[in-house]
Parts: structure tokens; sequence; C-alpha cells
């Protein structure tokens, strides 16, 4: 049962391609009858413990699913039959979830043995496209362990070469130091069987054994007496040394090969079987004790919101990632750098900012609807506010999507944290990720508001008081008497059609040439000099003010808003907390596992010492 625990013992897996005799073989070997059939009759992995009982009679037993299910002589093939079924389904499918056959009968040998479905290539109907595939990873998952002993069963009537299991096999036991081989219908191929087993052409490190099974309605003793008769008188078997045939000797060698095994593998397994203990135990210390009362429940809830409060601070404000320091998506304070950049730098790409496109068209045409009784070369202040207003009318989704996906991460983070520290709550889990979501979605609103408010204040007026702006102007506008002279032109053939200003760039000119009048374009350009030179500092202030705002809102949630979950969490009546005396279904199912593996586990350690302690009495004795 300790193999269960993940703990690895020396086991005796059986493999072989189909049809080869397996299921006989393990059938002389218990003195039970196995399912046979034509085709794949070993559809799981298939655990048969032998134990040799003094008592009169033969016990047996199943166990699958859970399940301990006494069987009868006659019907334990039927009975393996019906389990198969339920583990893998009616048909010809497969499953690498194993039964467990346990044989106590006088005279067997102490054995445990793996029988595994036979090799196939080629799918019959029933059976899914792809079943050497799902038969080989079964073989692999039981041959791969450095415990596994490995009874290749080979039909004499083949080359031992091209056997698939030979192949399987060879690829985790290179040197066959794990691998023993067993010849079945020996009497349908007798000649040159001796060469085959001398020769070793495949690396059998362990040897080989060749064995007569049972045929027809023979008996286990009735087979054993013709499978002796065989090697006595048969021209070719007789030849073969007697220490590698009968059934007998492969049982005696089996149990020789798992003892040696054992003995070997000990040292290891204690080690292996206390680390296991020790995990388990300290795992289960960890698990919270059930809460039996408001006042457990409350220090254990205030306890978790504390800590989640605490992991929030480090992840969302301070920066540090001690919890998470391979999980990236979980580093906020980056996160929210990397979110601020990208939005830094859509809104300097964005339509808005190409200042150069349709140069001066919108400007004239703001100034021609803001024409009044005026004094001349006025420049109208609403013409400026106009074309500013449409503008951040324009980028004001920028902001808004840059709060929206914001409020995302942080809720991502949040049910993040909160999931981990309160994953032993289940019932708490639910309703404080409930809670904080709330929460989350209540600031966002909040804060997308805001973030509107702050669009529609630099809509209202154009102001700053940042020296860039004067300076920016000042330099911008040294340049229109060039402009002007570029667009004036007569006497220069071909006419240019754009002209280069330092801060745009190539501004094409073409399209202003139609406009007669001179002022119009001198106000236009002012006006255009103007927008450039406020935009920048705009662009700039927006940047600040999203960092500054969404920062202020996410002190306040890591600070003093995550506060409020508990006050959802407890309700008006204090259900939420008295829903926290109910126990998640699988904390206890996890509970008990734990329990149950520690009790496995400390038998084995107990067993394995007895052991140990005859194994050093024995020595003793020697001396």
């Amino acid at each position: 049962m300790v193999m269960k625990e993940g703990i690895q013992l020396p086991t005796i897996v059986v493999v072989g391609d189909q049809s080869s005799g397996k299921s006989s073989v393990l059938e002389s070997l218990a003195g039970v009858n196995l399912p046979r059939s034509q085709g794949i009759c070993t559809r799981v992995p298939l655990i048969i413990r032998l134990q040799n009982h003094a008592r009169q009679g033969l016990e047996l037993y199943l166990e699958y699913n859970g399940k301990t299910v006494p069987v009868e002589e006659p019907q334990i093939a039927t009975a393996i039959n019906i389990a198969t079924d339920e583990v893998a389904g009616p048909g010809k499918s497969i499953s690498d979830i194993p039964l467990t056959l346990v044989v106590k009968k006088d005279g067997v040998p102490d054995l445990t043995m793996v029988d595994l479905p036979g090799i196939t290539r080629v799918p019959v109907h029933g059976q899914p496209d792809n079943i050497y595939e799902q038969i080989r990873d079964i073989i692999m998952q039981y041959i791969t362990p450095k415990e596994s002993i490995i009874l290749n069963v080979l039909s004499a009537t083949v080359d031992f070469s091209t056997c698939e299991s030979i192949r399987m096999s060879q690829q985790v036991d290179k040197n066959g130091e794990r691998t023993l081989a067993v010849v079945t219908k020996v009497d349908r191929a007798p000649e040159g069987l001796v060469d085959k087993v001398t020769a070793d052409d495949v690396n059998i490190g362990l040897g080989y054994v060749c064995v007569r099974n049972r045929i027809g309605d023979e008996s286990y003793e009735e087979a054993r007496k013709e499978e002796a008769r065989l090697f006595e008188t048969n021209a070719h078997l007789s030849r073969i040394d007697k220490s590698i045939v009968g059934v007998h000797v492969l049982a005696q060698k089996l149990v020789r090969i798992q003892a040696n095994a054992i003995a070997k593998c000990l040292p290891e397994i204690v080690k292996n079987i206390s680390a296991k203990l020790d995990a388990n135990v300290s795992e289960l210390e960890k698990m919270p004790k059930a809460l039996t009362s408001i006042a457990d429940a409350t220090q254990a809830m205030m306890r978790i919101i504390q800590a989640a409060k605490e992991s929030l601070k480090k992840l969302l404000w301070r920066g540090e990632f001690d919890e998470y320091p391979e999980d990236n998506t979980k580093h906020g304070t980056a996160r929210f750098v990397e979110m601020l950049n990208r939005f830094s730098d859509e809104l300097h790409n964005c339509e808005e900012s190409n200042l150069s496109k349709d140069f001066l068209t919108e400007e004239i045409k703001g100034l021609e609807d803001a024409r009044g009784i005026e004094l001349p070369n006025f420049l109208p202040c609403e013409a400026f506010l106009r074309i500013l207003r449409r503008k951040v009318e324009r980028i004001s989704y920028l902001p808004i999507k840059l709060s929206e996906k914001y409020w995302y991460y942080i809720d991502d983070v949040v049910m993040s944290v909160l999931t981990r520290h309160s994953e032993m709550y289940y019932h708490l889990k639910v309703s404080a990720k409930g809670a904080a979501h709330n929460l989350v979605q209540k600031l966002r609103e909040q804060s997308i508001n805001r973030v509107k408010e702050i669009v529609e204040m630099e809509k209202l007026t154009g102001y700053t008081c940042n020296p860039d702006y004067m300076m920016e102007w000042n330099k911008l506008m040294k340049q229109q008497d060039h402009f002007m002279n570029q667009i004036s032109v007569t006497n220069m053939r071909p006419l240019p059609c754009s002209v280069d200003l330092e801060g745009l760039g190539e501004i094409q000119i073409e399209h202003l040439r139609k406009h007669s009048d001179v002022s119009i374009l001198q106000q236009a350009f002012d006006l255009k000099m103007r927008m450039v030179a406020y935009w920048k500092v705009f662009k700039v202030r927006l940047v600040d003010s999203m960092a500054l705002h969404l920062r202020y809102h996410v002190h306040n949630l890591v600070h003093n808003d995550i506060d409020e979950i508990v006050k959802e969490l407890m309700g008006p009546d204090g259900h939420g907390i008295k829903m926290m005396l109910v126990e998640s279904p699988a904390i206890v199912a996890k509970r008990e596992k734990l329990k149950n593996s520690i009790k496995v586990l400390k038998e084995s350690k107990d067993s394995v010492a007895k052991i140990m302690d005859g194994i050093f009495a024995y020595d003793a004795c020697l001396v």
C-alpha cells in the first residue's frame, strides 16, 4: 500500500507482446485462473500479490476504485473482467488505473507482480487508433523506475531481437541488469532454442527461464508433470540446462531476485518513507484546524485579511516581490510603469499629436468662424479654445482606457492574493473574492469619473504656468517670416510645395496659396504655434496627472479601503462569519487523505524497521 504514497518498491513488471503467454505464466505462478481471450485480454495493469499462506484453503480478493471485493476461485476470471469493465469501460479500450488481486495460498511464492497489457501495433475493431502509444506509455510508466524488475515474456516461436517488449526494456535497462526473460511455447519451436537462450543476443542480464504453460483443461499439477516430461524427453529441449527450465525454477528465481532487490533498495526505501512521512506531517500541521466558534472564525478572517493587505502593499505600493519572485504578472509597480509608458507613447503618437497634417487648415477655419467687430490683427481666444476642445475630446478615450485597464489588473492581483491567503477556507475565499471584486469595481467607477473630470478641466480653458510654453512659442514664431516668404514667393520656378520647420518637420504649403488674405495666414500660423507649444505641455501634464491619480487611489486601496471587505464579510447579522465554520469538502478530504497517508507510512516504517532488525540479528548470529 505504500506504493500508493509514491514510494517505489522492487516490483516484478511482466511485459510481452500480445499473445506471448504473459497471463498463462502468471497463472502458473499463482495457481489461479486469469482471464483469457483472443487478442488483448489484459486491459489494465493487474497487480498480483502472492502470499504464502500456511493455513488450509485459498483466500482471494480484488482491490479497485477504493473497494475490496472477496472472490471465489472459480469466479476469478469473471470478477477481473467485471472490475476491468468498471475501470476501463466495456469493449477493448485500456486504462492505466490498476486492479490488485491478492492471492493467499499455501505453497505460492511470496511475490508481487504487475501484469501489463500486451503490446500490439495494429488496433482491432473497438480499439482507439493510438492503442500502441497508450500501451507503450503504461509499460514505460512501470518499467522506468530503477526499482522495477522486468520480466520479459518471449514466445519461442519468434526472433527475440524483433520483439517490441525487448526494445522497450532496453530503453530503460540497456545492459539488462534488471531484466529476466521467460520463454513460453517451447513445445511449438524447440529447434535451436538452446542456442537462443545461451547466446543472449539481446542482453538479458538476469538470464532466461524456459517454461511450458498449462494447455486446455489441464490441472496445474498435470501441467507441471507434462512440463517435466517435455524437458526430459524432447530431443532439443532436453539439451537445455535444468537450472533454467520449469515454472518452479522461475518462481524460485523471481523470489531470489526480488529478495536481493529489496535488500539492495532497503536503505533508500527507509529514506524515502521517512521523507514522505515528514512532508505529510508538516503539510497536515500547516493546514488550518477546523473552526469551532465564532471567535475562532473572526480571528482567522482578520488574520487572512491582514496578511492579504500586507501582500498587496508589497506588490502594488512598495514594489517588493518576494512572495511572487517568478510570477512577473504580479509585480504591480513594474506593470504600472509599463502601462503608463504605453499610454504616454499612444498619446504622443496619436493622430492629434501629428501637428503637421493639413497645416493651418483647422486654424484658418477657426479664425474665420470667430471673426467679429474687433481690432485688426487681434487673435481671438475663442478660436484657440475651440481647437483645443476638439483635440482633447478626440484623445479623451486614452486616459479612460488606461484607467480601465489598470483597475482590471488591480482586480486580478487582489483576487489572486486573496485566493492564496484564504485557500484553506472555501466559504471565506468565495465571500472575500466577491467582496473584493465589488470594492474594486466601486473604486474603478470613482477613478474613471475622476479621469473624465480631468479631461473636462483640460477642455474648459487653456492655462499653464510652465515657462516651457513661452519658450517653445517664441522659438517657433521666429520661423514665421521664412514661412510666409515661402508661400508668397512668385519668382521661383517651380514654386516650393513644402517648407521645413524646426520642431514640425516638412510641411506641405501648396493648399495655403489660395488664401489671398496674408493677415489671416499670419494669425493662423501664430495660433498654430501656440497650439504646438501648449500641446507639448498638455501631454506631459496629462501623463503626470494620470500617474498621480492612479497611485493615489491604489494607496487608499491597500492602506484603507481594503478594510471594507471585512465589513461586507461580517454582514449585519454575522452570517458571513458563521459560514466560515462550515469547512470545504475539499479541505476535509485533503485532511483525511493526509491522515490516512501518515498512518500507512508509519506502519510501513515500522514494518521496514522490523525487517532491518531481523537482518541485523541474522548478521550478528553469523558473526
